[in-house]
């Protein structure tokens, strides 16, 4: 069956989408920030400052702590500088920070993406469930893959965020399912009665 300029246009910018947030995984996980001799990295949460840190040792063997604040350049501590860095940043945050171990306003709003998206996943499995008994036989209405997708949408931007592969890999994935199943769906309209419709209504 031929596909309809309308259902094209919606495939494709659900391709420019997903690949845009492909593209965002590789920038985020290929960062540029300039690394130190010989140093290892690990991740530290600070308001004002990216994530991935870096311990060395310099020429007389101390260990030195290197930061990459947002804006401006590096800066290297010592154990000490950076301890009462850690410290006072930690001690500053809120306790809804604290809770969803994020260190600025703007993460809370990642936060409330990903518990949005987890919402949606929850609900489309009710949805699923209320279309089954209204038709007395499993089924699975196009609300289902709609809401998993907002929902896969939703949680894939927010591991992207966290830097979660797992988390990037299953959403990934079924993003994909998702998508495809949708595009069965608005490319076979005339198959069997929706599932959202009952298929044998009372008189």
């Amino acid at each position: 069956m031929a596909v309809g300029p309308r259902r094209r246009w919606v495939w494709l910018l659900e391709i420019v989408l997903f690949t845009a947030l492909c593209a965002w995984l590789g920038i985020r996980l290929i960062d540029d920030i300039p690394r130190p001799e010989a140093s290892v990295d690990f991740k530290i949460q600070l308001s004002d400052a990216h994530d991935k840190a870096f311990l060395y040792r310099d020429e007389q063997g101390a260990f030195r702590f290197v930061v990459t604040p947002f804006e401006g350049a590096q800066r290297a501590l010592s154990p000490d500088e950076f301890a009462r860095l850690v410290y006072e940043d930690q001690s500053s945050r809120g306790s809804l920070q604290v809770l969803f171990n994020v260190s600025s306003a703007q993460g809370l709003l990642w936060v409330a993406l990903g518990l949005a998206g987890q919402v949606l996943f929850t609900g489309r499995l009710v949805v699923q469930w209320l279309a089954s008994e209204r038709s007395g036989r499993s089924v699975v209405p196009p609300a289902f893959w709609w809401m998993s997708l907002a929902g896969a949408t939703m949680l894939l931007s927010y591991f992207l965020w966290r830097k979660d592969v797992v988390g990037v890999l299953g959403q990934g994935f079924g993003w994909l399912v998702y998508v495809r199943n949708l595009w069965m769906i608005h490319a076979n309209p005339s198959e069997p009665v929706p599932a959202t419709e009952d298929p044998a209504p009372e008189p």
